[in-house]
């Protein structure tokens, strides 16, 4: 654990931290894992198993998220029937592996088949986050309910609707839930009037993961991705 003034090292372990999170996604794609068939509990075990035998990760820091078809229309806190992953189905996937006591929070979005629209939803998905990432550098002063407003005139632009409660939460040294401050400053919402750049009562940084949950207007489907607002 670092000083609340190192912060160059605390941005590098995050840093690091999600660059392994990110070779885990490119494992589970590059191993067939989602595919028809399957169920979403089923392709957790697999995603936890193959975290823990090829990236050394014994504990996440929320429960491991995977969502098909109209599951990933739901939110994170919301409960979902189970379901069986069928051709066509856009799947995503969130997990918030703990790598050396640094937290990872990382979300994909999988399309099984080659439906255009669904097609171009993934691809807005990256579109919209970096578009966030840009509007919340050039404003030093954003509040969290500015740059989720912000999240959904971004979605909307494109045909989409914003789906998600929040667009994003706070991640740091496990578990940043010990970090000061009560949970509407924490996350990415409309009931966040704190400024992103502030630092903490204890002198840290706030690290920032971004969040972006599109949804089709008529809420036949839907995709997520998230990554460190860096």
């Amino acid at each position: 654990m670092t000083t609340a003034f190192d912060e160059p090292r605390r941005l590098a372990e995050l840093l690091g931290a999600q660059d392994q999170a990110k070779a885990l996604f490119a494992a589970i794609a590059e191993g067939g894992l989602i595919r028809p068939g399957v169920s979403e509990s089923e392709l957790s075990q697999e995603i936890f198993a193959l975290a823990a035998e090829r990236f050394g990760v014994a504990q996440h820091w929320h429960k491991r998220l995977v969502r098909a078809g109209p599951n990933a229309l739901a939110t994170f806190h919301d409960e979902t029937e189970e379901r069986t992953l069928e051709a066509g189905d856009l799947t995503f996937i969130d997990l918030g592996p703990v790598f050396e006591g640094w937290e990872a929070d990382y979300g994909a979005t999988f399309a099984l088949g080659d439906d255009p629209e669904k097609a171009r939803l993934v691809a807005d998905l990256d579109v919209v986050w970096a578009e966030l990432r840009d509007f919340y550098l050039a404003h030093d002063g954003l509040t969290g309910a500015e740059l989720y407003a912000q999240a959904h005139r971004a979605a909307e632009r494109r045909g989409w609707i914003f789906a998600g409660q929040i667009a994003g939460h706070l991640v740091g040294e496990f578990p940043h839930s010990d970090f000061p401050g009560g949970r509407e400053e924490s996350v990415i919402w409309p009931r966040n009037d704190v400024r992103m750049r502030e630092k903490d009562a204890d002198g840290r940084e706030r690290y920032w993961i971004l969040e972006v949950h599109l949804a089709d207007p008529e809420k036949r489907f839907a995709g997520f991705c998230e990554s460190l607002l860096v």
